[in-house]
């Protein structure tokens, strides 16, 4: 017997070792860096602080802004936008004729695909105060602003939404077509309108779809760092300096690396907590 489950282990081996070694490894160094005063210039040897690096985080103003500028960013982009607009055209795109679902569906994932820093240029040229937005604006005879200067954490959440959707769109679209449409015929059938089946019915039977959409477009979008860099690295005055931005200046820029490392540690258990929530769940049956 226990040849059998050793022979029926041996072929995960090699998998079991590269994440030891380049997942585990690495976040096992970084929780120790967490707990030293690490510098990258003018120190010699690094010490152990203990938990100095985290209460001065909660007690850093720039931490807890950065920290619900992160919840801003992720309930506004993640969970309203890229959720809510990917339900929207995976259920409107199931009723177009195929030229609309063709076009539609090639413009959407087109800005998914895009590499992160060429999507940032692009919606950097869109909300700058030269950019398309306030030329259309202008046009239309309607007040212009610079959108970056004024509204910066919404510029960027709107950014992360127009290139993020298309993956709730296409998990959406996935489940939307595993309903069976005799339930929904039959539904019609007894008077109950558009929204009333959406809810009582479509809602109800995708939820475990919302859940794995939601749990992985959540950590996504707490991980963003090159789109926010490219648009506005993280200013004016911080009011669009996510906890990825926030770790990478106080790592790199002032070379805290201990505390940056601190930060990043407190990311990946926010990461955690929202992936359990989800987890549980998802568990519960419909």
């Amino acid at each position: 017997m226990r040849l059998t489950r050793t022979a029926r282990a041996l072929p995960l081996a090699p998998s079991v070792i590269l994440l030891l070694l380049f997942l585990a490894g690495p976040i096992a160094y970084c929780a120790y860096i967490a707990f030293t005063d690490l510098q990258l210039t003018g120190q010699a040897q690094e010490s152990f602080i203990g938990f100095e690096n985290f209460r001065t985080a909660f007690g850093d103003e720039a931490f807890l802004n950065a920290v619900w500028l992160t919840l801003v960013f992720t309930v506004v982009s993640a969970l309203i936008g890229q959720n809510t607009l990917g339900l929207a055209l995976a259920a409107l795109m199931r009723r177009a004729s195929k030229p609309v679902r063709t076009v539609v569906g090639a413009v959407v994932i087109a800005a998914w695909v895009l590499p992160e820093v060429v999507a940032g240029f692009l919606l950097y040229a869109f909300f700058r105060r030269e950019g398309t937005l306030n030329a259309v604006l202008d046009r239309l005879h309607l007040p212009t602003q610079n959108w970056l200067f004024t509204l910066p954490i919404l510029a960027v959440s709107f950014a992360n939404v127009w290139r993020g959707t298309a993956f709730s769109m296409l998990v959406y679209s996935a489940a939307l077509n595993e309903i069976p449409k005799e339930i929904t015929e039959a539904a019609e059938v007894d008077g109950a309108g558009g929204w009333r089946r959406m809810w009582h019915i479509t809602l109800p039977m995708i939820r475990r779809s919302i859940g794995t959409n939601l749990m992985l477009i959540t950590l996504q979008t707490l991980s963003v760092f090159g789109l926010i860099w490219v648009m506005t690295r993280g200013g004016p005055g911080g009011r669009s300096q996510t906890l990825p931005l926030f770790m990478y200046e106080e790592a790199f820029q002032k070379s805290m690396i201990g505390y940056g490392t601190a930060v990043a540690l407190l990311l990946l258990v926010v990461g955690s907590l929202f992936s359990a929530v989800y987890v549980r769940l998802l568990r519960t049956e419909v």
